[in-house]
């Protein structure tokens, strides 16, 4: 419906500037304030409240002036009513121009050129090594890769970074713990779990014996200075973690072009330091090294501890500077937990105040927090639902449904896979992303209601039709009926879902986009017979099908779903 907004709002404009050349309004802005009314009052809405102030007069006649001699191709009538105006889209237009540019596109009917010619580097899922990979993690991961996959469907360059938190005094316990409990062959057998024990023990450990924190910092030093056995031991841990991490991302069908972590930048930071002094923005607190934010209403940047090492801000700065440097990206996206809003917020100012002119490219991305059944999850405790663990249960489920229902299907294991992934997954993705979750597992894997396999058996509806029907030749009829008026409608929406989700940042756009989709599709499927229709009528509601089945397969495509022909 873009093209024919725009084409309403070139065909009122003079009719505003009219009453006042000087109100500043144009197509474009006009074009925004568009709505979409209940089915009885038309197709398309333009409040024209918003146009009061500037031409003095009130909303209703300004409705009435605007429909003076007002012909749209495309638009059957408009009316008015109060403060709107109601246009009712020909039924032609629906078919002939929306359905037929969605037939002819195929999955690219909702691209546009948003993005050509720019660069977005999305940091996401970012685990900290040696550590599981559990639910926490599915936030930050299916948001930043839905991100990613909206970005790049609308002509954006993309490159995804997974910022490994792979530095820190937490290899230090690791190291420690190693050392003292575990063994190579145990490591090797059990990978990241053996890992998470040897982590977990060394904390209960810690409770009573308080010098081995001191233990664990020292080795952390030696670390940091190259010592080569821990040298070797850190990178031991990193090749285990990521090979375990790989089999996650396999399954979601995600790639990352850079796993470069924290432990990249620390030959980075050094430049960021001695900037921030040359620039007299670094103040010595109590031996800390900081730059004063109170100024911006937030707490004190920590730069440097007391011993000279650097944090979290120093690495993030520095990692900023060279990704620029690199990529020269137009935006830098950092998906990650609400609780690090304020780490974010105070290092972006100081990158604006140590004169980096692109520090207001880069945007937080922030979400809720995930609890199971009202717990909170913490590695420490060993309180975790590994990620891998979540997605075999839902396959086996799956599994399970399909050998009692359709045991015949082909390419039974895959379909599984991408039906018991994509239930996790849209499950989560339904939420605003801002919002906290409690993650009730029953809840996830049910199968009932607006679930992500409602979605994708929708899909394979209307991919079974149109195997059965074998070749059509499509049909845009003049005058349609309700239920195939509305799908078309819904369809018609689809470029405007991807680019509202891409400006909010919120795959849940999609998401529900999707089921209004399978709602209007499947209502349309029970009230039109399809393949037992007879000519003109049977092509036309087969390329109903086939324009649903585009909409679906890019927009699941776009939320880390596949979209399997069979279920």
């Amino acid at each position: 419906m873009i093209a024919l907004k725009t084409k309403i709002a070139e065909s009122i404009l003079p009719a505003i500037l009219s009453i006042n050349a000087e109100c500043g309004f144009t197509a474009e802005a006009i074009a925004e304030m568009f709505e979409y009314p209940p089915a009885d009052k038309g197709d398309i809405a333009l409040p024209c409240f918003k146009f009061s102030k500037a031409l003095r007069m009130g909303p209703p006649q300004i409705a009435s002036k605007l429909t003076e001699n007002l012909a749209i191709d495309g638009i059957e009538k408009v009316e008015t009513a109060g403060g709107y105006l109601n246009f009712y889209v020909k039924d032609e237009y629906l078919t002939k121009t929306v359905l037929a540019e969605i037939l002819a596109k195929g999955k690219d009917c909702g691209k546009t050129d948003l993005g050509h010619g720019k660069t977005v580097l999305l940091d996401y899922s970012s685990p900290n090594v040696a550590k599981p990979f559990h639910i926490g993690h599915l936030g930050t991961t299916v948001i930043g890769h839905s991100l990613k996959m909206l970005h790049e469907y609308c002509g954006y360059k993309c490159f995804g970074i997974n910022h490994l938190g792979d530095w820190g005094t937490q290899f230090g316990k690791l190291i420690v713990a190693y050392r003292r409990w575990g063994s190579r062959e145990a490591v090797e057998e059990k990978g990241i779990e053996e890992l998470v024990a040897l982590y977990v023990r060394f904390h209960k450990e810690a409770e009573e014996d308080k010098a081995l924190e001191d233990l664990a910092r020292a080795e952390f030093t030696k670390l940091e200075h190259g010592d080569e056995d821990n040298l070797a031991l850190w990178k031991w841990f990193v090749d285990i973690s990521i090979r375990e991490y790989k089999k996650t991302y396999e399954l979601l069908g995600i790639e990352f072009d850079s796993y470069c972590g924290e432990s990249f930048y620390t030959d980075k930071m050094d430049e960021q330091v001695n900037l921030l002094r040359d620039k007299g923005l670094l103040k010595i607190d109590e031996g800390a090294s900081i730059v004063d934010l109170e100024e911006y209403k937030m707490p004190p940047c920590l730069i440097l501890k007391k011993d000279g090492s650097t944090l979290y801000p120093t690495r993030d700065i520095a990692a900023a500077v060279y990704r620029k440097r690199t990529y020269d990206f137009e935006k830098c996206l950092y998906v990650t937990s609400a609780g690090q809003s304020l780490h974010f917020a105070q290092w972006f100012k100081v990158a604006e105040l140590m004169g980096y002119d692109w520090a207001n490219r880069l945007v937080h991305i922030p979400y809720g927090t995930v609890s199971i059944n009202g717990a909170k999850l913490a590695t420490r405790t060993g309180n975790v639902v590994l990620l891998a663990d979540l997605f075999d249960s839902a396959i086996a489920k799956v599994k399970e449904i399909i050998e009692e229902k359709n045991p015949t299907l082909p390419d039974k294991d895959e379909v599984a896979k991408a039906v018991g992934t994509g239930a996790i997954v849209f499950g989560y993705l339904s939420n605003n992303r801002i919002k906290d979750i409690n993650f009730i597992l029953e809840n996830a894997l049910s199968f009932e209601g607006d679930t992500g396999p409602y979605a994708q058996y929708t899909y394979a509806r209307a991919s079974s039709i149109l195997e059965k029907a074998g070749d059509f030749t499509p049909v845009t009829p003049a005058q349609i009926n309700e239920h195939e008026k509305a799908l078309i409608k819904t369809l018609a929406l689809f470029k405007e879902k991807v680019l509202a989700a891409i400006a909010d940042y919120e795959p849940s756009v999609i998401v529900h986009y999707i089921l209004d989709v399978c709602s209007d599709f499947n209502r349309f499927y029970h009230e039109c017979p399809i393949n037992s229709a007879e000519g003109d009528t049977r092509s036309f509601r087969l390329s109903l099908c086939k324009g649903t089945q585009n909409v679906l397969g890019a927009a699941l495509s776009l939320i880390c779903m596949k979209a399997p022909e069979k279920i």
